[in-house]
């Protein structure tokens, strides 16, 4: 069930209101689980503050609102709703929306919150984050008052330039805030992984040397101690906790990077499965409009405002439309049977395009999909070759001499992988802490775990000043560019980068 947050003035409208309540019946009636109306300055400033109001104040949040106020009074985009995660979900209308996209926007917003409630990735949410986002406000007004809000902005600024360094998949692994215990290594270990060659009895000792046997037993026993030596045992990809349990800071700054870590992981699914949760909405506000809600006289401006939508001029992303186009694919594929082996090593001429088994189980698998995938295994499982030609999703480029857009690429292959790089880790580089004493200094080493995309060297450095903020001591992240391992470091005062040897790469913590 949506309310308000009785923070503004924001009763529904009579009309409204009993649309919302035919909506929500009919949403119920499709499976669906699950207002304020504000107006554009209102939903621009709870926009900016990510859709909690009663967040901590920052220049951020700020900035973030002038820019949404120019994007509205320069005609550049609106917002017509806000829904957020939270039990019982909120919702924001736009005072100025006319009539059909208010109903619209409901029928979207249940979508979303019935989203929100059974996906998979969702279910680790905090669920009551409205009143934690409140309790986060105190503290850091708190923090404010006693050391200045010069040095608390400063340091929230760092610890804001850090929230992507987490690991999404981790609260799936363990519970929030437990490491990962490590694996302890003992003498037969070694023994395990000395190397004999099968010999009979008598030619062991000139199959396997016991002097090279000794010497190769000295140097793993020394790989271990010195294992054994390093924090943490393995890579950990969680840095925002890393920093939480052996960074030097004081008990406010530890509270503070403590409340940007959890606030990252609640925004974290969203930015996850930003195709299927706007796609999912979608297709359920055009499916409940075109059945139920829309008059005769609104039909031009429903149709005008959904198309506006779901365009997707050529070489863009819209996730909007991808979304929806690959939903009701799915559902039409499981409706007619299109699927699975058979289907699939057909060859006849013209076979596919009448292959109908009737099955009528499009509706139930777009359910399942809803419940347990995210955008990465979403689209590599279904965007199918001729999806990509019926949405035109080929890689352009702009011819220098006309202007015109051209075709470079058709290789549906190529299309996704250039599609997923983008989407997997919301874009953003896997990188871990492999050695929180590096040089037996206390440094701190990383590693970009390199699946088909360079660091940004840019970004590296940036982002190692920020770290050496809050670690206190040397940093230095290493990473793969242009098929060059490169070690770029960071002591506080100037930064460095350099090529490094094989021999030299952190291979013992291999990520």
């Amino acid at each position: 069930m949506m309310r308000g947050t009785g923070r503004t003035s924001t009763e529904l409208p009579a009309e409204l209101a009993v649309a919302q309540e035919k909506i929500r019946e009919t949403a119920k009636g499709y499976g669906l689980d699950f207002f304020e109306v504000l107006d554009y300055d209102q939903i621009n400033q709870i926009a900016a503050y990510g859709g909690f109001p009663v967040r901590y104040p920052h220049w951020r949040f700020g900035m973030e609102y002038e820019r949404l106020s120019k994007q509205h009074h320069y005609g550049l985009g609106r917002i017509y709703e806000m829904v957020i995660n939270n039990d019982p979900c909120y919702a924001y209308l736009q005072r100025s929306n006319a009539l059909v996209d208010q109903k619209l926007v409901m029928a979207h917003v249940y979508a979303h919150c019935d989203f929100f409630k059974n996906n998979l990735w969702f279910s680790q949410t905090d669920r009551k984050m409205m009143d934690n986002m409140a309790n986060h406000s105190t503290k850091v007004r708190k923090h404010v008052e006693r050391y200045g809000a010069e040095r608390v902005e400063q340091f929230v600024d760092v610890c804001l330039s850090l929230e992507h360094l987490i690991d999404p998949h981790g609260v799936f692994l363990r519970r929030a805030g437990m490491a990962v215990e490590p694996v302890e290594e003992h003498e037969h270990d070694i023994e395990a992984r000395l190397t004999r060659f099968a010999s009979k009895g008598y030619m062991e000792r000139f199959i396997n040397p016991p002097k090279e046997i000794d010497e190769e037993r000295a140097r793993l026993k020394d790989e271990m101690e010195k294992r054994k030596r390093v924090v943490p045992a393995h890579p950990q990809r969680d840095v925002l906790q890393f920093l939480l349990e052996h960074a030097r800071l004081e008990t406010w700054q530890q509270e503070i990077l403590g409340i940007v870590r959890e606030e990252a992981y609640y925004f974290a699914p969203q930015g996850m499965t930003k195709v299927m949760n706007e796609g999912w909405a979608t297709y359920w506000h055009s499916t409940m409009m075109t059945k139920h809600y829309v008059d005769a006289s609104e039909i031009i401006d429903y149709a005008d405002h959904h198309s506006g939508t779901v365009h997707m001029p050529p070489g863009n992303f819209n996730p909007y439309k991808i979304g929806v186009e690959i939903y009701r694919d799915i559902e039409d594929r499981w409706n007619k049977g299109r699927f699975g082996k058979e289907y699939d090593e057909l060859d006849t001429l013209g076979g596919k395009d009448r292959w109908d088994k009737q099955l009528n189980k499009g509706r139930e698998k777009i359910f399942e999909v809803r419940r347990i995938y995210n955008d990465v295994s979403f689209i590599e499982e279904f965007l199918t070759d001729e999806l990509i030609d019926r949405m035109k999703l080929y890689q352009y480029r702009r011819d220098p001499h006309t202007g015109q857009l051209r075709i470079v690429s058709r290789d549906y292959g190529r299309i996704r992988e250039t599609m997923l790089y983008q989407l997997t880790n919301m874009g953003m580089p896997f990188v871990y802490v492999c050695d929180g004493n590096y040089r037996n200094a206390g440094e701190l080493y990383l590693a970009h775990r390199h699946n088909g995309l360079d660091v940004e060297i840019k970004w590296a450095m940036e982002t190692l000043k920020s770290l050496q903020k809050v670690w206190g001591r040397p940093v230095h992240l290493q990473a793969k560019i242009d098929d060059d391992m490169m070690l770029f470091s960071y002591d506080g005062k100037q930064g460095q980068q350099q090529k490094i040897r094989e021999e030299t790469v952190k291979a013992a913590h291999s990520v």
